[in-house]
């Protein structure tokens, strides 16, 4: 009798571990199915960051903050320091389905001028995949000539650079096809969640509110 039920506890055990490692593997055959690339630099706006990469990763998206040429803390804008998952020059930029970039001054003037970020927009653009920029980053747009004669917006304090390439916007955030845009720090939600609706739709995007309490504009 003994015998039976230690055979029989084993069993349950054994499925109650095959029922886990099965919701694991869903779990993150679900996290593998859209991928955003998020763009860490010196003098990043850290609101628009961490915001941003929080959001999809409650829509489950697998997100990744690349440290642009380093894989060290990084001090944003406001000397928040944030230490990146990987060194955007060891990462296949292929396999991602996103591309975003945050503000703050200092960090759009660096993507304004990076070759690598430059050559990233281009093959997302070519590969008409999902290019996400904030606050005054899109600069970098302008520098790189990607996207122009779309539809975008960006900070107020960079408006005016931007007015002559691109079809300009003060809407909060703009979705031109894929080529997301936005304002700022008080944005930052509805850019992220904006990433979420063209990846995964409408119906994830909705679902990822109520446990942030949320209340969009």
């Amino acid at each position: 009798m003994f015998l039976y039920n230690r055979t029989l506890q084993l069993l349950k055990n054994k499925l109650i571990f095959n029922h886990f490692d099965y919701q694991r593997q869903q779990f993150y055959s679900i996290m593998s199915t859209k991928k955003a690339l998020v763009i860490l630099t010196e003098g990043a706006e850290e609101m628009e960051l961490v915001i941003t990469a929080d959001v999809l990763r409650r829509a489950q998206i697998d997100t990744t903050i690349a440290g642009l040429n380093t894989i060290n803390p990084v001090k944003c804008s406001r000397n928040v320091m944030i230490v990146p998952d990987k060194n955007l020059s060891t990462i296949n930029v292929n396999e991602f389905d996103a591309f975003v970039l945050p503000g703050g001054m200092q960090a759009a003037n660096t993507f304004a001028k990076d070759e690598t970020i430059g050559k990233i927009l281009k093959q997302f653009e070519q590969d008409k995949k999902v290019i996400a920029i904030i606050c005054a980053s899109p600069i970098a747009l302008k520098h790189h000539d990607v996207g122009l004669n779309r539809r975008i917006t960006s900070h107020p304090s960079v408006a005016e650079q931007l007015t002559d390439k691109f079809k300009y916007s003060e809407d909060r955030v703009v979705n031109d096809d894929g080529l997301i845009t936005s304002r700022g720090p008080g944005s930052a939600f509805e850019f992220a969640l904006e990433i979420v609706r063209q990846l995964l739709g409408e119906t994830k995007a909705k679902e990822i509110q109520p446990p942030m309490m949320l209340k969009m504009p």
